[in-house]
């Protein structure tokens, strides 16, 4: 079995029991993301790339942590030996921070307005990314929204001046109004991520009210000229209830257009706990297209320098996540 197709399986059941010796250094809790809301999570890597579970007690998987971070996954009758990564903020390398972690909207898959964390300080920002300097190459920020678009994106750029310190790429994860992306630009901001969600504007009304999907696909093209190509990407949850063709078409739009698509495996959360994850199949079937759309558009995730294309943790990275 390849790196992709393991990955793609562990994706597809999202969750692992962890086992052995103490293993607190190692486990993550969230505030936004997959994991939001979970018992925590970890990062196994064995060589050939990484990925994130969540943890859970009753999983049919099993990470058997044998001390200093050795691990051994035990999973359809496999035993993969490699490691549990250290966590910096969120996940390794990176400080990775909920400037917000609420939000006046209700997206149907999102944990943040249930989990409602408040809002963190930027000198709390600031000193949370000193304790971890030594073990980070970036800063990546996302952020639900405590008043409105305007006031967010206000918010999050004055916690970027206080970062601009540690000479570190910034990556930043909003959602974006007129003239978002270019005020960000303006901010010292090294890479952004606006997210389409879903694959088409019918099926983010329906799961995103009140929000607009043509705000992101404005944001998301007027980011290109100013940040450069391979450094604007887009989630797009697989999962919602969008056919391939529909997810396929989503990505060659986003590619076309010089930003790199995320496809995330939807966590069935909130109003879509009785929805399933995206089977290892499917995730394998668009995994080789996005490959193809990314070649074909000149595109490199590889280049990525922040946020979630530079982790790899939670989806299938094309570039990053090879055959070997």
């Amino acid at each position: 079995m390849d790196w992709p197709e393991l990955k793609a399986r562990l994706l597809a059941e999202g969750t692992v029991r962890l086992t052995g010796k103490p293993a607190s250094r190692y486990q993550s809790s969230s505030t936004a993301g997959p994991g939001a809301g979970t018992g925590g999570s970890v990062f196994f890597s064995c060589g050939r790339g990484r990925v994130r579970l969540a943890i859970d007690q009753n999983s049919s998987l099993e990470i058997v942590h044998l001390g200093s971070g050795r691990a051994l996954l035990k999973a359809w009758n496999l035993e993969i030996g490699g490691r549990l990564e250290p966590i910096a903020l969120h996940c390794p390398g990176q400080a990775y921070i909920t400037v917000t972690g609420g939000c006046i909207y209700r997206c149907k898959y999102c944990e943040v307005p249930a989990i409602d964390a408040g809002r963190k300080s930027p000198e709390d920002i600031e000193a949370m990314v000193e304790n971890v300097r030594d073990n980070i190459h970036s800063i990546s920020l996302t952020s639900g929204m405590l008043q409105s678009v305007e006031e967010e994106e206000e918010y999050v750029i004055k916690v970027t001046g206080r970062l601009q310190r540690f000479g570190l790429p910034i990556g930043v994860s909003i959602f974006p109004g007129k003239g978002t992306a270019e005020r960000l630009h303006a901010a010292g901001v090294t890479e952004v991520k606006f997210n389409v969600e879903a694959a088409t504007e019918q099926l983010f009304t329906e799961m995103c009210p009140g929000l607009s999907y043509r705000s992101v696909w404005d944001a998301l093209e007027d980011s290109v000229p100013l940040f450069g190509r391979n450094h604007v990407f887009s989630n797009l949850i697989i999962g919602l209830g969008e056919t391939d063709e529909e997810a396929e078409c989503c990505i060659e739009n986003l590619c076309g257009r010089g930003i790199i698509p995320v496809l995330r495996p939807l966590n069935p959360a909130r109003e879509l706990s009785g929805f399933s994850r995206p089977s290892a199949e499917r995730l394998l079937r668009l995994f080789a297209f996005h490959t193809e759309a990314l070649s074909a558009a000149g595109l490199d995730p590889c280049r990525a320098l922040t946020m979630c294309l530079e982790c790899t943790g939670c989806d299938l990275v094309p570039g990053r996540d090879r055959a070997e």
